[in-house]
Formats: structure tokens, C-alpha cells, sequence
């Protein structure tokens, strides 16, 4: 095992956060883990801080060794590292299937949860995603959909579509996602297109 698979078999976060580990706690196998120059294994350019956000405590022992690490969620993914060219324009050309707009259109990957355990690897792979995999928003949309994944994400609640006065909550699904690949799909900001022809059914 890796540096950064011990740590995560030590720590076992879930969707992205889990708890303080001491650095006591890096004896017998995880003795490894055991800071040495700036914590190489943990620090911004290294694996595990490319994927979490890393955060440090050092207030224990009020001095300049790490006390603690903890995992405080995923970091942010550029949209554009994993969306094919003729998908990007494609898909910038059209309206904001949310707010019918034309301006500041973003290629949002339908699955909120493109880089979690929910992530569907085809999707995230360029040579196998399809135009269906993605649905241009405005940035005011993307960002809205984007807090509301996240509140997913922590919680696996999903959106309730009645909060925007919708008859229905979901098209397909219930309250709680399932973790799976298709564990969005029938929330609202999953497909907003096919969550309005869902109520004409």
C-alpha cells in the first residue's frame, strides 16, 4: 500500500471528510505515516492533497510538528480537464437548460458526484463520455447546483424539487441517493429537461 492508501485506510473518510488522526496514531504499519520533512506524503503537490483538502493542526504540542491531519473534503475539479473539446463547445453554444439564458454558459457534468464514489468512470474518461453526460448552465445555475451536490454529498439527501414548487420531489428515486452511479438521476439538477417532461406524463 501506498503513503496516501495508509492514511486513508487509517482515517476512512466518507464523501470526502473524516475525522482528526494524531500522529500518534502512526505506529505498526501506519508507522510510515510519521512526519518527516514537511509531511511529504501530505503536503499540496502530493496525491492525497490532489484529491482532499488536507488540513493540519499543530496547536497541540504549540510548536512547529504536526499534531493532527484530517481530510475536510474534495477538492474542486477544473470542468474542463475531463470534457472532450467537441463536447465543450458543443455544449457551449446552447441555452441554460435552468434559466433559459445564453450568457456565461458552463458544461455541467449531470452526475454531482463526477469525482466521489458515485462517479461513473466512463463518464470521467474523454474517449468514452457522450454529449448526454453533460447540459449547459449559466454560471448563476452551475453554482447553485453545485452547493446543493455538495449538501448532498455530506448529508445523501438529495434536492427536493417541491422547494421550488414542483409537484413532485423526483422522477425517479427517493430522498436518500443510494451511492450509486445512477444514484442521481430524477433529482432536479440531475436533468432539469427531463424533470419538467416527468410532470406532463
Amino acid at each position: 500500500m501506498t503513503k496516501t492508501d495508509l492514511f486513508l485506510d487509517l482515517a476512512k473518510p466518507v464523501n470526502g471528510i473524516s475525522r482528526w488522526v494524531t500522529s500518534k496514531e502512526f505506529i505498526g504499519k501506519y508507522s510510515v505515516l510519521v512526519f518527516g520533512n514537511g509531511a511529504s506524503w501530505a503536503r499540496k503537490e502530493s496525491s492525497l492533497a490532489k484529491t482532499y483538502i488536507v488540513e493540519f493542526d499543530k496547536s497541540i504540542s504549540n510548536g512547529n510538528s504536526i499534531d493532527r491531519v484530517r481530510l475536510n473534503g474534495l477538492q474542486s475539479i477544473t470542468h474542463s480537464q475531463h470534457i472532450r473539446s467537441d463536447i465543450k463547445k458543443n455544449i457551449g453554444q446552447q441555452r441554460c437548460v435552468v434559466l433559459d439564458v445564453s450568457t456565461n454558459i458552463e458544461v455541467d457534468h449531470k452526475n454531482g458526484r463526477k469525482m466521489n464514489t458515485g462517479g461513473d468512470p466512463r463518464v470521467l474518461n474523454s474517449k468514452t463520455q457522450t454529449l448526454n453526460d453533460f447540459q449547459p448552465l449559466s454560471k448563476a445555475a452551475n453554482d447553485s447546483k453545485r452547493q446543493h451536490c455538495k449538501y448532498c454529498n455530506l448529508t445523501n439527501e438529495r434536492y427536493d424539487a417541491k422547494k421550488m414548487g414542483y409537484p413532485i420531489s423526483y422522477y425517479k428515486g427517493v430522498k436518500q441517493h443510494n451511492g450509486s452511479i445512477t444514484g442521481c438521476e430524477g433529482c432536479f439538477w440531475y436533468d432539469p429537461i427531463e424533470f419538467r417532461k416527468s410532470l406532463k406524463s
